[in-house]
């Protein structure tokens, strides 16, 4: 997914936009994925929601049962309505939304030392906890390694220090990261 054209990149931000517009006005999932190649691959995604700036709802998948496509659209209608942290959007919103949709490697065993901040994500688990953050997170936030395995772990519901125990994984992966820079008026998009 790393060599996504500037066409490619433009459709999937816009089948999550679609997506998420389907979600909040007629509360269903989208029915026409465009048949594009682009949408045909398995992998793990994230989309988020940002309205006025401030997240409204960030739902994903590490490792994808279906198409691309399926799991935007599924991805997006959790992000905009299932978001437990947050009440489901409503059509107002709309007008004011920025979406961005992560892509993500699958994810790999990794050391605390290995860890780079930007590059990579995480995954930590212990027994049936598990918690991720995307890599844009440690670097909006200003975290250090340290402070974003803690972060992970609490994600999880784990304790901070959680990271250092024998029986916690520590997974990390990459991100090809798709943001719209203009909300519903434009399809300005960037990459991170």
């Amino acid at each position: 997914m790393h060599c996504l054209s500037e066409t490619d990149r433009k459709s999937i931000l816009e089948l999550a936009r679609q997506a998420v517009v389907e979600a909040v006005c007629r509360k269903r999932l989208l029915e026409e994925i465009p048949k594009s190649e682009v949408f045909d691959p398995h992998c793990g995604i994230f989309v988020t929601i940002q309205v006025k700036g401030k997240l409204r709802g960030c739902i994903g998948v590490i490792h994808a049962q279906e198409r691309l496509g399926e799991s935007i659209t599924k991805c997006a209608l959790g992000a905009a309505l299932e978001d437990p942290r947050f009440r489901p959007m409503q059509p107002e919103e709309l007008a004011e939304m920025e979406i961005e949709v992560s892509l993500l490697s699958p994810p790999e065993r990794i050391r605390p030392e290995e860890i780079e901040i930007g590059k990579h994500g995480l995954l930590v688990e212990q027994g049936f906890r598990r918690g991720l953050l995307l890599p844009q997170v440690a670097v909006e936030h200003n975290l250090g390694r340290e402070q974003f395995l803690k972060e992970t772990c609490f994600k999880a519901g784990l304790p901070p220090d959680a990271w250092k125990a024998t029986d916690t994984r520590i997974y990390g992966f990459t991100c090809v990261v798709l943001k719209e820079a203009q909300g519903l008026t434009g399809s300005n998009f960037s990459v991170r």
